[in-house]
């Protein structure tokens, strides 16, 4: 069946589906869509499986209309096991397929776990080369709202420890279109972190983020907005917390550069650094648990390359070291909020109001 793909789209011409929100907005939903849609139209190779990707066009609406453009042959309903999609995935990419995965929600992936590390991510360095494993994974990660402790999981960090992966964290529409075209037409695995929550959200995008060519650089990050005083780096949901933070620390007198990481393996470091040299501060934002998480490997490499530079501690902002809780005042607290980010931002600049001792 898989190699019927090839066979029964070469001659497949039709445009891309475009139904955007307006001619200079896009959300997160319609640029992953816009992008699979292209994808799938200029490489016949390309084809996406995983449960309720077709018939029921998503379960997040990511996948709409492609079944009724490509066809089961290509747009792949599978039954409720990860092991099972996630291994055909990996085998159609040995042969020559481009498959995209998708994981209804990341926390899932674990009963896919060893295919994605032990033959996705190894299999062309035990090859000498000789086997590539074009593949992406994708799906939601991190926590959504109310789903506890087993569905709020982020893989950032897990995924992001293994040699032979690329793991990127979209965080606008303009990074969730860029980044899957990169991921699609990438000749390694890829793990693809969306965030549930950030689907319906609007961005800005130009012109060039809307033409077919478009597509981002793995590996680079992105500086959302400039700042002198202190470095922010996010990535995911918690990028438009740190801008949201950025704006308060302004109206304090503190001027706040936040870097976008979008990509979390290869990580930026070169870019990350050149900031925290210009900012001598750095906070680091995460929604993932705080113990070997990205964080640290961002706080190691500052100290290995720029720790001259550094005029405070590194403040490191990350999940609570708990698993998920499903109450809502308790969830709120288990995660990075605006306010953390402004407070840990104010310390490094030794703004932070002193608490008076009791007596």
């Amino acid at each position: 069946m898989m190699l019927g793909v090839l066979r029964h789209n070469k001659s497949i011409v039709r445009p891309a589906f475009r139904a955007f929100s307006s001619a200079n907005q896009m959300t997160v939903r319609e640029a992953l869509n816009s992008a699979l849609d292209e994808e799938m139209s200029a490489d016949p190779k390309v084809l996406l499986l995983g449960e309720e990707v077709g018939e029921y066009q998503g379960a997040y609406k990511i996948s709409k209309g492609l079944l009724d453009k490509y066809g089961p042959e290509r747009v792949l309903d599978t039954p409720i096991t990860e092991a099972g999609f996630a291994g055909i995935g990996v085998g159609a990419a040995y042969y020559g397929l481009k498959p995209v995965v998708e994981f209804m929600t990341f926390n899932f992936s674990m009963q896919a776990i060893d295919h994605i590390i032990n033959s996705a991510a190894k299999s062309n360095y035990m090859s000498a080369g000789q086997i590539s494993v074009p593949i992406v994974f994708r799906g939601p990660n991190g926590a959504a709202a109310g789903v506890g402790a087993q569905h709020s999981q982020c893989y950032a960090a897990w995924y992001a420890s293994c040699p032979g992966l690329k793991v990127l964290t979209p965080y606008s529409a303009e990074d969730a279109r860029g980044l899957l075209k990169a991921a699609i037409r990438d000749p390694d695995p890829v793990v693809f972190l969306e965030n549930e929550l950030l689907y319906g959200e609007s961005f800005p995008v130009s012109a060039e983020v809307l033409d077919s060519s478009f597509c981002l650089p793995i590996g680079k990050a992105k500086i959302e907005r400039e700042g002198k005083d202190v470095t922010i780096t996010a990535f995911s949901k918690m990028v438009g917390y740190a801008l949201k933070a950025a704006e308060i620390l302004e109206k304090e007198g503190i001027s706040a550069e936040v870097i976008n990481l979008r990509s979390i393996r290869p990580l930026d470091r070169s870019t990350i650094n050149a900031s925290v040299r210009k900012t001598n501060r750095l906070v680091t934002v995460e929604e993932g648990f705080p113990q070997h998480g990205v964080g640290a490997e961002i706080c190691a490499s500052v100290i290995e390359e720029s720790f001259a530079y550094l005029d405070a501690p590194v403040e490191r902002i990350a999940g609570a070291d708990v698993p998920t809780p499903y109450a809502a005042n308790l969830e709120r607290l288990a995660f990075p909020q605006v306010e953390d980010i402004v407070r840990a931002a104010k310390r490094a600049c030794y703004r932070s109001v002193q608490v008076a001792a009791t007596a």
